[in-house]
């Protein structure tokens, strides 16, 4: 397996799992049962499971512009340079991103979901210079 690949596979487990903390805080909130079914006026969750929700969204929005980027690269890249190196630094820019909201850290939150963003960005300008190169 390419390393951009499992990098790229690393990343969609981990989008995969990001809901089970706040599914968890609901468990413990509303109950199992509500939890499972849809509660008419269920009480707030956790805020700190409410920023995991809109964390786990926002990976998912990223994941979607993120996974064929690296996909057209992989496609288009034989015998080109790799970009193992941004789509690690992706993944752990998202998992920053992750805890970093859940925890209410401002500016760092920033910082990891631009760095993802700047990493996605390289994959996607690599992969069209390689398409105009016709590599």
């Amino acid at each position: 397996m390419k390393i951009e690949l499992f990098w790229l596979a690393l990343t969609i487990l981990l989008t995969a799992m990001m809901w089970i903390p706040y599914i968890l805080n609901a468990m413990m909130v509303w109950g199992i049962l509500e939890t499972m079914g849809y509660p008419e006026d269920p009480p707030p969750l956790a805020e700190w499971a409410q920023r995991a929700k809109k964390a786990h969204a926002n990976a998912i929005e990223n994941l979607v512009i993120f996974a064929p980027a690296v996909l057209l690269y992989t496609h288009l890249g034989e015998g080109a340079p790799s970009i193992d190196w941004a789509v690690m630094t992706y993944f752990f820019a998202r998992l920053a991103h992750y805890i970093i909201y859940i925890l209410k850290i401002p500016y760092l939150r920033t910082l990891s979901f631009l760095t993802g963003w700047a990493m996605t960005v390289i994959i996607v300008v690599k992969a069209i210079l390689l398409a105009q190169a016709g590599v």
